[in-house]
């Protein structure tokens, strides 16, 4: 039986969810996202949903905070291990935050991995990267630069100060920021990961930067506002915003030219690979560890590294050339 369960709370709404539990024989998978109402975790969703499709004998729980904060995941994994799910798969807030909780649900059975922003290694099994770190890392950066052949002034747009991923994926950025000399990072903000702050920050930064030529924010919500508020503001052309985005929320940003181009991997097949990572343990035995290979359906097999890490695909590049071709698909 697949049966996906969104969670429109945070704690109440989750422990709603127990009286409709599926039959005993379904793994029960619970897909924890950084908040809720956010465009890249909901294609992640459809992508679990597909997964558990798949295999039959899976119910999905969607579930997360309201905001991005560890306090609210926390709250969300304790009920969830009240419950006694199967299985827990977290794109976290706060790699070292989460550690007890998720320990103690590794405790009590619960098969534990995160995916797209990670848990430190002794609050999972292993962690499913969206893509080579230092891959993201030098692309996004590489966007700014393509249309910056004079070199210029840049500033970063993050999630929050406590975001695993994109705090790694600016530590790779700046590793290779001798690859583009002419390039200098005039500052780094954080909207954590909410529209109207992300649009403040990216105002506040061309206001205090008038000569900026360009916004990179490596999170879907980020660059989102940062275009609108490069609209607003009547800066098209001047000021570039690029990053990691969705195509069906960008198509209008490549329109307008607040936007150049950007990246992103498929967030379905990252829900869809996280999910079959979870079953694959949880249900079929599947041991984390250095070296193994752990299927994941369609998506093919994670080889695990030394710290039980693994990449799941290299990010792809959209711009005004093939956006139509992917609005749709999400």
């Amino acid at each position: 039986m697949s049966v996906m369960k969104r969670v429109l709370t945070t704690v109440a709404a989750v422990a709603t969810f127990a009286a409709g539990a599926a039959q005993a024989e379904d793994v029960r998978i619970a897909l924890v996202v950084k908040a809720l109402g956010i465009g890249f975790f909901e294609a992640a969703a459809k992508g679990a949903e597909e997964a558990a499709s798949e295999l039959g004998d899976v119910e999905i729980i969607y579930t997360g905070p309201t905001d991005t904060t560890a306090e609210g995941q926390i709250e969300v994994i304790n009920a969830l291990i009240a419950q006694n799910v199967d299985a827990i798969a977290v794109s976290a807030n706060d790699a070292d935050a989460l550690v007890p909780a998720l320990k103690k649900a590794m405790q009590r059975g619960i098969t534990v991995i995160s995916w797209d922003s990670g848990v430190a290694p002794e609050g999972r099994q292993l962690h499913l990267n969206p893509s080579s770190n230092p891959l993201i890392g030098n692309m996004i950066i590489k966007l700014a630069a393509d249309h910056l052949p004079e070199g210029g002034d840049v500033a970063v747009l993050s999630a929050t100060t406590t975001s695993t991923n994109q705090n790694i994926w600016i530590d790779e950025m700046t590793k290779v920021m001798g690859d583009y000399p002419n390039i200098n990072v005039v500052s780094t903000v954080y909207g954590d990961d909410l529209a109207d702050k992300s649009y403040r920050e990216a105002t506040g930064l061309m206001q205090t930067y008038p000569d900026l030529d360009a916004i990179i924010a490596p999170t879907s919500v980020g660059i989102v506002a940062a275009a609108q508020a490069v609209v607003d503001a009547g800066k098209v052309g001047q000021v570039n915003v690029t990053g990691l985005g969705l195509p069906s929320e960008m198509a209008g940003a490549i329109e307008s030219g607040a936007s150049q181009s950007f990246a992103i991997w498929n967030p379905i097949d990252l829900g869809y690979s996280a999910a079959m990572l979870a079953y694959e343990i949880s249900k079929n035995g599947a041991e984390a560890a250095p070296g193994a290979e752990i299927p994941m359906g369609r998506m093919g097999s994670l080889k695990l590294d030394d710290n039980n890490e693994g990449a799941m695909a290299d990010p792809f590049v959209y711009d005004a050339s093939n956006i139509d071709a992917f609005k749709s698909i999400f």
